[in-house]
């Protein structure tokens, strides 16, 4: 049994769901020089679930490579990756503050799904890591943004670096009228799914 985990992400959502559920985790960040946005392009027409598995098994193959370059020490590694979809378009993170604006226009008074995939790997001394993965999808509904609030969310530079380019978790939960799903999943990190893996990778959970 093990009483950390390495999250191999930059988002402190991720990181502080984890500590909200009692789990000790390390953080496993790039080295530099490495191009991890690279791993998030989509390709060609993708569909959105086959896209953020994808993604996020990448980001674990180099997340294990990380932890054995550095001779860390061996413990669960936990990568996550969410994206926002309408229909079977994929909305990523916006390149801009005009990217921001016209996915979230798109997205006024529409209904859009959020789809988080996470995957755990257990690295094992002699190379035989086991893995395991899961996948949250969620329904959320806009209502209408206005021009004007658009303009304003987009000003705070709360969207930049958000898949579909807001947060459910800050200024944008004022427009959203119902979701179906997990609201944890929709943060980026589904609570469900993350410790019937963790649990299986053997980590200790509080309850």
């Amino acid at each position: 049994m093990s009483d950390f985990i390495y999250l191999a992400s930059q988002s402190p959502r991720r990181k502080q769901l984890l500590e909200q559920w009692g789990v000790r985790c390390e953080l496993l960040l790039p080295d530099e020089g490495e191009d991890v946005e690279a791993l998030e392009v989509v390709k060609g027409a993708e569909a959105p679930a086959a896209y953020v598995q994808r993604v996020t098994d990448l980001k674990l193959q180099a997340s294990v490579a990380r932890l054995r370059r550095r001779g860390l020490p061996l413990a669960p590694v936990l990568c996550a990756d969410t994206t926002v979809a309408l229909g079977r378009r994929i909305l990523g993170k916006p390149a801009d503050a005009a990217q921001a604006r016209r996915m979230l226009a798109d997205l006024s008074g529409q209904q859009h799904r959020v789809l988080t995939a996470v995957a755990v790997a257990r690295p094992s001394a002699r190379g035989a890591d086991r893995q395991w993965a899961a996948m949250s999808t969620s329904q959320v509904v806009f209502d209408a943004w206005s021009a004007a609030d658009i303009r304003r969310y987009v000003a705070s530079g709360e969207p930049m670096g958000k898949a579909g380019a807001y947060a459910i978790q800050g200024a944008a939960a004022l427009h959203i009228r119902h979701i179906s799903g997990s609201y944890t999943g929709i943060m980026g990190l589904p609570a469900h799914e993350t410790a019937q893996l963790l649990r299986v990778a053997g980590m200790r959970l509080a309850c």
